[in-house]
């Protein structure tokens, strides 16, 4: 049985192989953790978006979206405390001249933590009948005593993050032995900040220059037009606002592949609400988007909450959605109660004044904010993880042959559907084909293929993850009816030309989830 970290090396190499995504400026030999999408790629990163889309600006009556321009006054960027705290603790090993993050480096010593538990436990659930795993783990002197030392380094850490103690992240490093992935080697330099923001300059009229910044989050477009949106929009609190947009940052370690990259997409919504209320609204957004992730088919399995150890500066709440990549749990989307950080500090900086009044309450406030923000590129990357299945099947000889299926929920697959003749070299056949691909193609995204082998072809669109295949056989010339094949099922079932808009249409919609 192949290793997770084989079969993710299998998922990088199949979407590259079929057109998801490629490296950046490959034929130059590439440009680290910054990838291009490809033909099947930018399709499905277009259905996830639109699905996430609509779920927000569709489904709810008081969530308007916005398409915020990537610059931004610098000032923007001084408000929200980007330009004096948006750092990450780095540190370089003197061996293998690799540079890390060192709180990374201790998150994986827990994991590693972690890890031994989980061994723990599975050993014991072989060994014993009707295994309790909860109390195996409060009993059991040896997990007991991982438990506490991972709560330990855990709460040390988040001390450590909150506090910007250099010192005492590089002491955790050499307390715990850390060493390096690369070169085993433990000769650390000493932990500092590194400022995560890409710069550039913008020249004015005058000839003098100033500084601007590739944003390094989508936010701030939304609380700056927040007057704008409200009173243009004519929003009552509650309401949101939704936005979809590139960011920037300059990650010290980027990788796992588009995981961690160095521009990327968000898919965030700012969603204000009057004082007081705002961890009653935490606590309904988080079930909602929950939901969000189960509707196209991510099993509970797959997803967990997990509450963050240090809080920002802006919040009293957070949480992320953690989903199971091949390299383990790991943030998919956060969801924070950020408070009247944002509004307020904007308010103080840019002199204006930023409030709403409520005509119930009879009062002006600034509201607070619960925000939903899910990296577009990460959500594409557990979609593809979750999808990817290798199968062995028999054909009709009895022989065993292995299929590379992508199982995507069929409302955000690329290609809904293929139409195949039969055979390429019969004219009748192959016309016949290319008239349904007209047919369909105003309504799906759809592909016509004659080429190679039928069974050839449904393997390449099995690959793809197209969830039906329209075979054109000689019957069809005869009594107007097409053979269905599906992706996952392998069932054949023949139907009319007639009614084949009708079946794909109720098969890859995406209203039933978003109605879930």
């Amino acid at each position: 049985m192949a290793s997770q970290d084989e079969i993710f090396k299998k998922i990088v190499s199949h979407a590259k192989e079929y057109g998801f995504v490629f490296p950046s400026s490959e034929i130059y030999d590439g440009l680290s953790a910054v990838y291009d999408y490809g033909p099947y790629g930018v399709e499905l990163k277009n259905n996830l978006k639109t699905y996430w889309w609509k779920a927000m600006t569709q489904v709810h009556e008081n969530i308007v979206g916005i398409d915020a321009a990537i610059f931004m006054h610098p000032k923007t960027w001084k408000a929200s405390g980007h330009v004096d705290a948006f750092n990450d603790p780095m540190l370089d090993n003197k061996d293998s001249k690799k540079r890390y993050r060192a709180d990374q480096l201790i998150e994986g010593y827990i994991e590693k933590i972690e890890d031994k538990i989980n061994k723990e436990v599975e050993k014991a659930s072989k060994r014993f009948e009707n295994f309790d795993a909860e109390m195996f783990k409060s009993t059991n002197p040896r997990v007991v005593e991982y438990q506490v030392k991972s709560k330990e380094i855990t709460q040390r850490l988040a001390n450590a993050m909150t506090n910007n103690d250099m010192v005492d992240l590089k002491s955790m490093i050499d307390e715990l032995e850390i060493a390096c992935p690369e070169s085993g080697s433990r000769n650390w330099t000493e932990v500092r900040q590194f400022n995560l923001m890409f710069s550039t300059q913008l020249g004015n009229i005058a000839g003098e220059e100033s500084i601007l910044y590739l944003r390094p989050e989508t936010a701030q477009g939304i609380f700056v037009n927040f007057l704008n949106v409200q009173k243009s929009s004519r929003m009552k609190i509650p309401f949101g606002i939704a936005q979809i947009g590139k960011a920037f940052r300059n990650e010290i370690v980027a990788r796992q592949f588009i995981f961690r990259m160095r521009e990327f997409e968000q898919m965030e919504m700012q969603f204000f609400v009057p004082p007081g209320t705002e961890l009653e609204w935490y606590e309904r957004w988080k079930q909602i988007r929950l939901k969000w992730h189960h509707a196209i088919g991510h099993p509970a399995s797959k997803l967990r909450f997990h509450d963050h150890d240090n809080l920002a500066h802006y919040a009293n709440a957070a949480v992320d959605i953690q989903f199971e990549f091949p390299f383990g749990f790991r943030e998919l989307e956060g969801i924070h109660s950020r408070t009247d950080f944002d509004l307020s500090q904007h308010a103080n900086l840019s002199g204006k004044k930023i409030t709403y009044f409520d005509p119930e309450k009879n009062e002006s406030y600034i509201p607070y904010v619960i925000e939903t923000s899910i990296g577009c590129d990460r959500m594409f990357l557990a979609a593809l993880s979750h999808a990817y299945t290798e199968e062995t099947l028999s054909d009709t000889k009895g022989e065993d042959s292995t299929r590379v299926v992508l199982k995507l929920h069929p409302a955000i697959a690329p290609v809904k559907c293929a139409i195949l003749p039969l055979v390429k070299n019969k004219e009748e056949l192959t016309t016949k084909a290319r008239q349904i691909f007209k047919e369909l193609k105003f309504s799906f995204n759809c592909q016509y293929d004659d080429k190679d082998a039928i069974g050839r072809r449904y393997r390449r669109q099995d690959a793809i993850g197209t969830p039906y295949c329209i075979t054109v056989d000689f019957e069809t010339l005869t009594d107007e009816m097409v053979t269905i094949r599906d992706r996952d099922t392998l069932e054949q079932v023949r139907i009319p030309i007639s009614g084949l808009k009708e079946y794909i249409a109720e098969k890859v919609s995406m209203d039933k989830i978003l109605a879930e």
